[in-house]
Parts: C-alpha cells; structure tokens; sequence
C-alpha cells in the first residue's frame, strides 16, 4: 500500500511556552495533518521549565546526583506533550503522548549527556497506520540498565531528527521562535539576511561555532542519515531555511554566515615537559569525564618544555580545571591558568575549498576595529579566532560587512574580487517514493 508523506515536526520551547501558543502549535499540526500528512511531533519542556528544574535541584543539592537529575528534568516534556495532546485531541486530531522509554528511545549510560543507541520503529508504525499523531516528548531516553536519560541541552532536535531518519520521514521540520537560519544573529547584526537552503556541513559548523538554531547532533544526524531538514518558525510561518546536501551551486559562495559562541573558557598548562605522548596523557581524562575539548594550541620552548592551551564550554570550566588539578603532578605541569573572558568568532562557507583570501579577509576586518586574536583554527570550510568577550559583538558585525553578508546575491559579481553572499536557491527538494530500496536509510543506530 502507497504511504502517505510523513512530516516530523519538532516544537521547541518558547514555541509551547503557553496553552496559547501550544494551541497555535496544535493549529500548524492540524494543518499538515489534514492536507493528507502523517505526522509525528516533538515536543520540549515549556521555555523556561528545565532551568526551573535545574535551580530545584541546586536548592535540595549544590552537587545533584545525574541519575536523579536525569529523572527530574524529563518531567519538564512529559507535561508539555500531555498538553499539547489534549489539545490536538480538543481540536478532533486523534493525537496520544509518548516518553521516550515508551518509544524505545535507548541511549548509552552517560547521564545529563547521553547518545541515542537504538530506536523502535515499530512503536510508531502502528500508531502512523491508524491516523494518530504522536506528540514524543525531546531531549530523553532510556539507559540499558532501566534508568532514565537526558540528551543534553538542545537534545529535542535530536530526538527529533533521530525519528525522522528511523521513520524514512519527507522531512523533519524544526520549529523555533526564529523563521530560520541567518547570516549572522539579527540581534547582534540587524541586516543579517535569511538563507533560503544550506548544507548540512555548513550548518554543522555554524551550529558547532555559536549559532543557537539547530543542535550540533541533530545537523550530524541529519547529515549522516540524509534526512532534509527545514527550519522553521512556529509563530510567523513562511518557508523558513532547507538543510540538505551540498549542491555545486553552494561551492560559488565565498561565507554563508558568521556565527559567535560566548559559552567558551580558555586553559593554559604552562611547562608541560615536551616529549611524545603528553597530549595523549592530558586530553585522555578529558575525554573520560566528557568534557569537549575544541581549539588547541602548543608552544615550544628552547628549554625542553611546552606551552598547551585549549578551550572548552565555558559550564565545563570548572570539572576541566579539576581534572587538570588532578593530573598535574602525574604530567609534570607547572602552572594551570583559565579565562572564561573570550569568545569564539568563525566564518563559514564551503566555497573556502576553492577559494583565497578568506582568512586575510577576516583578520583585517578584526584589526581594523582593534580586536586582537589569541588562538586560530581552521577546517576546510570554517575559520574560527579566539578573542576577547567584550568584542564579540562588534566582531561579528565587522566580518558580516566585510564580507558582504548583507547584500542580495548578485550574479553579476566577479568571483574572487569580494566574498559573496550565500546563494539564496529556490525550490525544494525532489524525495523519491518513501520504502525505495535505492533511497533507504539505515536506522539510526
């Protein structure tokens, strides 16, 4: 039997802050629905609700256990999509709420942080063969050991394009208070301009730099498994921003955006002995307590010692410095040194492959307005500086008019004289049938 086109929809806080945005949200539900749509939707904790939780943890403990956090801030979206689903229902959508231990939601033991393992797929189909909508509540799953888990900040999208790829879904549409993905912040730059389609690589990098619209895991997700995502906003309509493959138009566009991360501390271990396998002996318990580790850098002295700097999550700031603390004597480090005062400022664009004259763009766009850089990195398709916090807006607003990121895209440009805004590509995407043996996915695993 033909399949109807499936639609996941993800919704996330702000856009089910209140009964009457859930009631808008249940519209744009209907809506789909009743043009001949399957749909499945994901839901948040109502905005503000998980940091509520968080401080009532802080008040019963300074040091909340993760298991038992774990378990209080999945109440947050269990309250959300049992609501939403009342009202769907109100509104004659046959609608029921789903946790994520009932959807078969498994994720690894990793509290506060966990990764999806697995997923049932066939606790959807049969709710998707009879017409229900399922309103899954994001951001939780379930350990192997029986144990509730949460998938970090962000962790909704997640959720949502996990089911998406499980599903074989036409697309997965994530809802927030934005109408889509832009050039740079518009509260930062009020000229940003709205893409109309990006790559998923150029997305993974914005969302790994700064930019808030899409969670990192979900872009890796959708990459990975193919799933064309849309981002969308739940209160203006309109198209929104296509994230799909890269196309050979894409490659024309110098930098498609430029995105800031302020959540970014700084730690400097001073005299580490320069021999082989110290970076391996310093970033290995690191990695053992999940602390992500980004930018890093290393001096070489004459006296045979070295110099290693590194940035992580500004919240993870103070488990680092513990963790160094520990180590020092085992590694030999001499002096450890921190600072939470710096941001992150990046560049992003998949023309960088073919193209000059980025970086010499950017790093005299940021001396112009007297912004030194202590750290550098690159990608194939991203620059990225350490500066200092204090300029991080007036960064972000010196690079977007240094590279045009304002203007309408001109065809008429000569390539290589000045960096080009991002093609603004209309159309959509062609999905083959759903169930095509040449189109399937595998299962998110």
């Amino acid at each position: 039997m033909k399949r109807r086109p499936l639609i996941v929809q993800k919704f996330g806080g702000t856009s089910v802050g209140t009964i009457e945005r859930m009631q808008n949200v249940a519209r744009l539900v209907a809506g789909e629905y009743r043009s001949g749509h399957d749909v499945v939707v994901v839901a948040s904790a109502m905005a503000g609700e998980t940091n509520r939780l968080i401080e009532l943890a802080h008040l019963a403990s300074p040091d909340p256990e993760p298991r038992e956090l774990d378990c209080l801030l999945t109440t947050g979206e269990q309250v959300s999509v049992a609501l939403l689903s009342m009202i769907l229902n109100q509104m004659g959508i046959p609608a029921r709420s789903i946790l994520g231990f009932q959807m078969g939601m498994h994720t690894d033991t990793a509290h506060t942080k966990a990764r999806i393992v697995a997923l049932d797929r066939a606790r959807f189909e049969a709710s998707i063969d009879e017409r229900i909508v399922l309103v899954a509540a994001g951001f939780q799953g379930i350990a192997p050991d029986g144990h509730l888990t949460t998938l970090g900040r962000g962790g909704s999208d997640t959720t949502a394009v996990a089911i998406a790829a499980e599903l074989d879904a036409d697309f997965c549409d994530i809802y927030t208070d934005v109408d889509g993905v832009y050039t740079a912040d518009p509260n930062v730059c009020p000229d940003a301009r709205r893409l109309e389609r990006i790559s998923y690589e150029e997305m993974l990098e914005l969302a790994s730099t700064g930019a808030k619209v899409l969670q990192i895991r979900s872009v890796e997700l959708g990459m990975k498994y193919n799933v064309p995502l849309r981002v969308r906003s739940s209160f203006s309509g309109g198209p929104g921003t296509l994230v799909v493959k890269e196309e050979a138009a894409m490659e024309d566009v110098l930098v498609a955006g430029v995105a800031c991360d302020k959540n970014e501390a700084k730690i400097s271990l001073r005299a580490v002995a320069d021999r082989p396998g110290m970076a391996a002996l310093i970033f290995t318990p690191l990695a053992e307590a999940n602390i992500v580790v980004d930018m890093i850098i290393q001096n070489v002295a004459l006296d045979g010692t070295t110099d290693v700097t590194f940035t992580v999550p500004r919240t993870d700031l103070k488990q680092a410095l513990a963790v160094m603390n520990r180590a020092s004597s085992a590694l030999g480090i001499q002096r450890i040194e921190s600072d939470d005062r710096i941001a992150k400022i990046s560049v992003v664009g998949v023309g960088m492959r073919s193209h000059a004259g980025v970086a010499t763009t950017m790093f005299r766009a940021l001396s112009d307005e007297g912004i030194n850089i202590q750290m550098i990195s690159t990608s194939e398709i991203k620059i990225s500086g350490v500066i200092e916090a204090k300029d991080a807006d007036r960064a972000q607003r010196a690079l977007h008019a240094a590279f045009g990121l304002a203007r309408a895209p001109s065809a008429s440009t000569p390539r290589g004289t000045k960096p080009k805004t991002a093609v603004a590509k209309k159309g959509t995407v062609a999905k083959p049938k759903r169930g095509s043996t040449a189109t399937k996915r595998k299962r998110a695993r």
